[in-house]
């Protein structure tokens, strides 16, 4: 039968099928396959043998529409894709406006691995009750102006709790970001039966403590369903496959101003008559996205 894995650990995956939620393993041949991938994760579309009432076996793994990954170690010093989640259709990208700070870099970093894989971002600007409202949409600002949907929320006080849970309905969305941000918090807030684990931001180095451990694909109880999946809070994450010469098009305001540089394979760096220098002068482009791509670059180089 066909299932779809809702989570994964230690080996072990819990996949929905029309029998119920099976407890299965991989079939030995599946594990003997060398891939620079994960074999299974949350979101995957399986065939399952059962086995007993409650366990079956994972026959075959088809092939995903869509997936959201990081770039990781793997043996030896090369690089092997972490796929978080699979056949997602919307990224649900959680900030913080403090506690812990807000971070742009790593919102841009996530950004382009969307672009990059054509998928829907939702931005959730988180805690917004700790801050001034002017000063939350400053922050967001930039992102609000290239065309991303920015929902303002606090877990706390229930604003845009609603709207948040109207944009989940009915479709697959991976809810990510940094820890300590809120993901658990606003998920509870949605659906308060989930009882997801929380915890505090360690003052001493504003960071988060991982309080999700395990990625979950969890069904939400509305009228038009839907899935989400929670991931643990990730501080670090790497581009992955994205080559330098791509890198530009996944930043949305540099494309109107793609292919009109003089020379084609421009990096935008210090070529002369670059396009996308001559934006970011005269303010089309904002010199912090112009930054952060520079950097990214530098990283990928």
């Amino acid at each position: 039968m066909q299932g779809t894995v809702l989570r994964a650990q230690s080996g072990f995956f819990w996949v929905q099928t029309e029998a119920g939620v099976l407890e299965c393993r991989l079939r030995g041949r599946l594990k003997k396959e060398r891939l620079a991938t994960d074999i299974a994760v949350i979101g995957d579309t399986v065939r399952v043998v059962q086995v007993s009432p409650q366990q079956g076996v994972i026959e075959e793994v088809l092939p995903r529409r869509t997936t959201l990954a990081r770039r990781a170690s793997g043996s030896r010093g090369a690089w092997k894709e972490d796929v978080l989640v699979a056949n997602v259709d919307q990224v649900v990208l959680v900030c913080a406006c403090t506690a812990p700070d807000f971070h742009p870099r790593m919102l841009d970093r996530y950004l382009v691995i969307t672009e990059f894989n054509a998928l829907d971002a939702l931005i959730v600007a988180n805690k917004v009750d700790l801050v001034d409202g002017a000063y939350a949409h400053s922050l967001f600002a930039t992102y609000e102006r290239v065309g991303y949907r920015v929902i303002y929320t606090s877990a706390k006080t229930g604003l845009g709790i609603a709207e948040l849970h109207a944009h989940l309905a009915g479709r697959m969305s991976v809810v990510t970001g940094r820890s300590g941000v809120g993901k658990s918090s606003l998920l509870n807030a949605i659906q308060p039966d989930l009882c997801l684990a929380t915890s505090a931001v360690s003052t001493a180095l504003n960071k988060g403590r991982h309080t999700t451990t395990v990625a979950e694909l969890i069904p939400l109880a509305s009228y038009a369903g839907g899935y989400v999946a929670d991931t643990p809070g990730i501080r670090e994450i790497g581009l992955w496959r994205i080559s330098v010469d791509e890198l530009d098009w996944c930043f949305r305001e540099f494309r109107p101003f793609l292919g009109q540089c003089a020379f084609h394979n421009c990096s935008h760096r210090h070529e002369p008559d670059c396009a996308v220098r001559a934006a970011v002068e005269c303010g089309d482009i904002t010199a912090e996205r112009y930054d952060s791509y520079l950097r990214l670059r530098m990283d990928e180089a």
